[in-house]
């Protein structure tokens, strides 16, 4: 098979600008939302916070900012969020995103609970038409603060799905300030950090745009994972790929779908980067199921790569 075009992501002077910012929440329809709560607060270990106006159910770990939003409807995505904890971190990217176009709202309280401190934040639409929630620190007592082998530590990471990942790629790497990782040297697979974690954003060509592709818990260590592959069964939750590692990133992973068919990975060992220490430059894997998983076997029908040897 002939290799595939080569396409190099590219960065500039803004990259990097973000160094402690993370995933904060993310909203999605689901068809059932009865079901979706009571499988993921079996599953996952996540409890109610609170039930928003419209049927909206906010779900998290116990006290502390939220992790989910469920909102009853046609599968799709609503939104995605994150902390940004870097110092003038919101004045930065609402002066970035509107120097390059973009209309910048305040962030409605109704996404932000009181009970979490008094954060600042503000929503810009992604260049697939998907809101982007970005907001100061909030407290998180919730996370780090129960049995690993129960329920996961965090909320790690959101994968996005696009008809276009240059767009995509310029519009968090070049005006809000992530950094690139890794990327497949075809172009069509994008890992963006934004903290020490290798990633907390990806981003990947999947034919249209503007929905999830998936969303990831982090585990404590290898223990933790192997509990996890066996507390699925338990639960009778079918694995939809994996137990694997991932090329990019390092990390172990296995996937399970939630009732609408959202892709949820669990994952641990996540390969870390000291941008305050070191200069990297982001590799460029072959586009191969092996870069992706280099335990190897099979993909799942969901995810595509343009070389299949």
């Amino acid at each position: 098979m002939d290799r595939p075009t080569r396409l190099v992501l590219q960065e500039n002077d803004t990259a990097g600008t973000l160094r402690h910012t993370a995933v904060s929440h993310i909203g999605f329809y689901v068809p059932d939302l009865a079901r979706a709560e009571a499988f993921y607060s079996r599953v996952l270990g996540l409890t109610v916070h609170e039930t928003l106006p419209g049927g909206t159910v906010r779900m998290g770990w116990g006290t502390g900012h939220h992790v989910l939003d469920l909102i009853e409807g046609p599968k799709g995505l609503a939104y995605y969020g994150f902390e940004v904890r870097d110092e003038n971190g919101i004045a930065g990217i609402r002066t970035r995103l509107q120097n390059a176009g973009h209309t910048v709202e305040a962030l409605d309280a109704s996404h932000i609970s009181a009970a979490i401190g008094a954060p600042e934040g503000i929503v810009v639409v992604d260049p697939d038409g998907t809101d982007v929630h970005f907001h100061t620190t909030v407290h998180r007592q919730g996370e780090n603060a129960a049995d690993p082998g129960r329920r996961p530590i965090k909320f790690q990471h959101t994968t996005v799905g696009t008809a276009d990942v240059v767009p995509m790629v310029d519009f968090f790497v070049n005006t809000v300030g992530f950094r690139i990782s890794d990327q497949l040297e075809d172009g069509r697979f994008c890992w963006l950090r934004s903290d020490k974690d290798h990633h907390t954003l990806a981003v990947v060509n999947v034919g249209e745009g503007g929905d999830l592709d998936h969303y990831s818990y982090d585990l404590a260590e290898w223990e933790d994972f192997k509990s996890w592959c066996d507390r699925l069964t338990e639960l009778d939750v079918p694995v939809a790929w994996g137990p694997g590692r991932h090329g990019p990133g390092n990390n172990l992973f296995v996937f399970f779908d939630d009732p609408a068919g959202n892709h949820i990975e669990l994952s641990a060992e996540m390969e870390k980067f000291y941008d305050d220490r070191v200069t990297y430059v982001p590799r460029r894997w072959e586009p191969t199921p092996s870069s992706v998983n280099l335990w190897g076997g099979q993909l799942p029908r969901w995810r595509k790569v343009s070389q299949t040897v």
